[in-house]
């Protein structure tokens, strides 16, 4: 587990183990936040019309931290936003199992659901954060800034 914690407001973590939404929903608790916004990012069994067997995410963590820990500060920034976790799993992540959390506390609802919604699309457009997905017949790398399927003969917009 690999955490990053100079702001009091965040919590980042890095994992190959098993997430933890429950952590994540604790840290960010307060008498102050009157509402609290949770994401699952799930492992799926289909993409791009395949069959998807396993996901394995890996990062350049170094920058990955950085990266998630500036979405939250840009969160907290733009948000009345009191505080946010973000967990991101990485390694090989079974069908069903939690590959992303991100939990937001706020002293209303509004500020919380608008924060976790552009922290996913912020996570995916700047972390170096990179999925392969495992099918019956091969597997393929998708790179998670870009939008780009990468394989090692073609590039198809996802």
């Amino acid at each position: 587990m690999n955490e990053l914690s100079s702001n009091s407001q965040i919590n980042i973590i890095i994992s190959n183990e098993q997430l933890d939404v429950t952590e994540a929903i604790k840290f960010v608790t307060s008498k102050k936040s009157g509402a609290i916004a949770t994401f699952l990012g799930n492992t799926r069994d289909n993409n791009l019309s395949r069959s998807v067997k396993l996901l394995e995410y890996e990062s350049y963590q170094p920058m990955a931290n950085k990266k998630l820990f500036q979405t939250a500060e840009e969160m907290l920034y733009k948000w009345d936003v009191d505080r946010v976790s973000i967990a991101h799993r990485i390694g090989k992540v079974p069908l069903g199992q939690t590959s992303l959390i991100v939990v937001v506390a706020s002293k209303h609802r509004d500020a919380a659901f608008e924060a976790c919604r552009y922290s996913i699309d912020r996570i995916k457009e700047i972390v170096p954060i990179w999925k392969k997905e495992y099918y019956e017949d091969g597997e393929i790398w998708i790179g998670s800034q870009s939008g780009v399927e990468f394989s090692s003969t073609k590039k198809v917009k996802t």
